[in-house]
C-alpha cells in the first residue's frame, strides 16, 4: 500500500473513497513482493499493480466488492493445473492479497460505521509521502472483526491506532513491526490475541517504509556517470564522491542524489549508512582505495566493490593485509566489481556492476536461467505465504 502513498494520499486529502489490495505474502514464481499494491477508487480509476497483470482483472473486482460492502477480505491466487486460462499466475506462484476498504462508511455488525482504520491509513500516507519511515500493521488472519484492523508504529516505537484485541496485543505488535521496520523489511508475524507467541492466534502483516537504500559511488569518472544513472533506475538515493572538486560537479552527474568533494574514506567516517547502504569503489587508486576499503570493509554494509584489473585488484589486497584487514574481512569485497557480461562501455559496466549488486541482494547466482535449474525468484529471507482465509 505504501508503494503508491502518493496517489492514495491526495485521494485521501481530496475525500475520496477506495480500496486497496496488497500482496501480503508469495509463494513460488510471483511477480510482485509484499507490499505492492493496486487500488481502486469510487468512480473505477485504478493504480497500481499486484502482479504485473495475471489477475489485476479480478483483483479490481474484488475492490470494486469492498467499496460497495465495506469489508475487508483475504483472496489467494495461484496456478491452476485444470485450467491455465483460469483466473491465477500461470507462472507457477502463489500470492496472497489484502483488500481493504478506506472511506467507506458501512454499518458493522453492530450497527456502528466501521471506520477504525482510516485514520491511521490516513497518517501512514502522510508518513510515507514524507519520506519518513514508520511501519503499517495490519491483521490477516484472526477473528473476523479484527481482519484488516491496523495500528502504525514509528521508528522509536510509538504507535497510534490499535488491533482491537487485547491490550498487550498492541504493545507486542508495535515491538515486532519495530524490529521489521530497524531492518527496512515488510512481512507477516504470528501472535495470539493476549500478545504472545503462542501458535494458533493472528497473523498480523507489517509493511515497512523507510527511506531508499543508498548507493556511495566513489571516483568521479565516466563509469560513474552511468553507474548513477542505474542506481537510480534501482531506487537508490545515489551520492557520487572523489576529492577532487574539478571531476566531481553537478554539471557531469546531474542525475545524482548528492555530489561530495571530500577524501572517500574521511567521508565514509562522517556519513550515515547502515546494512541496505552499496558502496562502488571506482577510483582505483591506492591513496584513495586503501584507507576508503581498510574502514568499509569492517563495516556492517550491504555490499563492497571496487573496480580495477586484476592486477590492481592483486595489489590491492596485498596492501589491505598489510594494514591489518583480517581474511574474513577481505573476503567481503568484491573485486573486480561486477559479473562477467563481457562489458566494454561505461553503460555496459555500470549495467555489470548493477547485475552483481542485485545478485547479492536476492541471492541469485548470476547463472543464465536458460542454464539453470534454480527457482527464478529465490529472495533471502522470502516470506511464507499465508494460509487463506
Amino acid at each position: 500500500m505504501l508503494d503508491i502513498a502518493a496517489e492514495l494520499h491526495r485521494w485521501a486529502e481530496e475525500g475520496r473513497a477506495f480500496a486497496v489490495a496488497t500482496v501480503v505474502a508469495v509463494g513460488g514464481s510471483a511477480p510482485r513482493g509484499p507490499g505492492a499494491a493496486l487500488a481502486v477508487d469510487s468512480d473505477g480509476t485504478v493504480i497500481g499493480s499486484v502482479s504485473g497483470g495475471c489477475v489485476e482483472g479480478a483483483v479490481y473486482d474484488l475492490c470494486v466488492q469492498a467499496l460497495e460492502d465495506g469489508e475487508t477480505v483475504l483472496e489467494r491466487f495461484g496456478y491452476s493445473d485444470e485450467d491455465a486460462f483460469a483466473v491465477g499466475l500461470t507462472c507457477g506462484g502463489v500470492i496472497d492479497i489484502l483488500i481493504t476498504p478506506v472511506g467507506v462508511n458501512t454499518p458493522d455488525a453492530h450497527g456502528t460505521s466501521d471506520t477504525h482504520a482510516g485514520p491511521v491509513f490516513s497518517s501512514a500516507l502522510s508518513a510515507a509521502v514524507r519520506s519518513e519511515p514508520v511501519a503499517l500493521v495490519r491483521v490477516l488472519q484472526g477473528p473476523a472483526d479484527l481482519l484488516g484492523r491496523a495500528l502504525l508504529v514509528r521508528p522509536d516505537g510509538t504507535y497510534e491506532g490499535g488491533l482491537g484485541g487485547h491490550p498487550r496485543l498492541d504493545r507486542t505488535a508495535a515491538a515486532e513491526a519495530r524490529s521489521l521496520l530497524e531492518a527496512g523489511r515488510t512481512g507477516t508475524v504470528a501472535v495470539s490475541e493476549d500478545g504472545s507467541h503462542c501458535p494458533g492466534g493472528l497473523t498480523l502483516f507489517v509493511e515497512s517504509n523507510v527511506p531508499p537504500p543508498r548507493m556511495v559511488v566513489f571516483g568521479a569518472i565516466d563509469f560513474a556517470a552511468a553507474l548513477v544513472r542505474v542506481g537510480r533506475f534501482l531506487g537508490y538515493h545515489v551520492t557520487v564522491c572523489d576529492a577532487r572538486p574539478v571531476f566531481a560537479t553537478r554539471a557531469r552527474f546531474p542525475e545524482a542524489d548528492d555530489i561530495v568533494v571530500d577524501w572517500p574514506h574521511r567521508y565514509l567516517e562522517r556519513t550515515a549508512t547502515d546494512a541496505r547502504t552499496v558502496l562502488c569503489v571506482l577510483t582505483h587508486d591506492a591513496k584513495f582505495d586503501i584507507p576508503l576499503l581498510s574502514a568499509a570493509l569492517r563495516m556492517p554494509l550491504a555490499f563492497v566493490g571496487a573496480m580495477g584489473s586484476r592486477r590492481t585488484h592483486e595489489g590491492r589486497v596485498r596492501r589491505l593485509r598489510e594494514v591489518g584487514l583480517s581474511e574474513r574481512e577481505l573476503s567481503r569485497l568484491r573485486s573486480p566489481i561486477g559479473l562477467d557480461l563481457g562489458a566494454r562501455t561505461p553503460e555496459e559496466t555500470a549495467l555489470s556492476i548493477a547485475a552483481e549488486i542485485v545478485a547479492a541482494r536476492r541471492g541469485g547466482t548470476g547463472v543464465p536461467l536458460t542454464d539453470s535449474r534454480t527457482p527464478i525468484h529465490h529472495d533471502r529471507g522470502e516470506e511464507a505465504v499465508v494460509a487463506a482465509a
